[in-house]
């Protein structure tokens, strides 16, 4: 997927050094959003092997995840997107996560990751519900999904464990309105 400066590619082993490149880039800033990482997860090795596991998750239909890059530089990755534990039957839902590198912020980058990634769930997926959910201290990501189209329906008391802290979260949705 492309959008102006930046490309959504999917998970390809050739991709597991320039992860565990940005991984290690990031690993002070992204703490704060993630939780507790063992020294492994910043190697090639591991990522290789979180990549293998993305492709499988593709296969069976489960998650979608996306690299970000930038359309000049190819090579690098500056962050990922991606629908997880997609539901379907009756439900249709998907949740969404993302990440971006601290020196790529504030750009749009990933309001253009998020918006793609929304028309691939409900265009290519036919999904119906997208879930999102955000640490009201993150009002940067907050802006992201609002920018987006998502609502926030509620509040979530001790939801994720995020660097070793049971942290609230503030739930926020986008319905298709394609399939109502």
């Amino acid at each position: 997927m492309e959008r102006d400066e930046i490309r959504l590619v999917a998970p390809d082993e050739s991709l597991a050094e320039a992860v565990a490149a940005y991984y290690r880039r990031n690993r002070d800033f992204l703490r704060a959003f993630e939780p507790e990482r063992d020294e492994a997860f910043y190697t090639e090795a591991h990522q290789r092997e979180a990549i293998r596991r993305e492709l499988r998750d593709r296969e069976a239909g489960t998650a979608f995840r996306f690299y970000i890059q930038l359309s000049g530089a190819p090579g690098e990755v500056i962050g990922a997107i991606g629908l997880n534990n997609v539901v379907r039957g009756v439900f249709l839902s998907a949740f969404l996560g993302y990440k971006l590198d601290a020196a790529h912020l504030n750009r749009g980058y990933m309001s253009a990751a998020v918006g793609r990634t929304v028309c691939f769930a409900f265009d290519e997926l036919q999904l119906h519900r997208i879930e999102a959910n955000v640490m009201p201290r993150n009002g940067a990501s907050l802006r992201v999904l609002e920018k987006n189209g998502f609502v926030n329906e509620g509040y979530s008391r001790a939801y994720l464990k995020i660097n070793g802290v049971w942290e609230d979260h503030i739930h926020m949705v986008r319905l298709n309105d394609t399939l109502h």
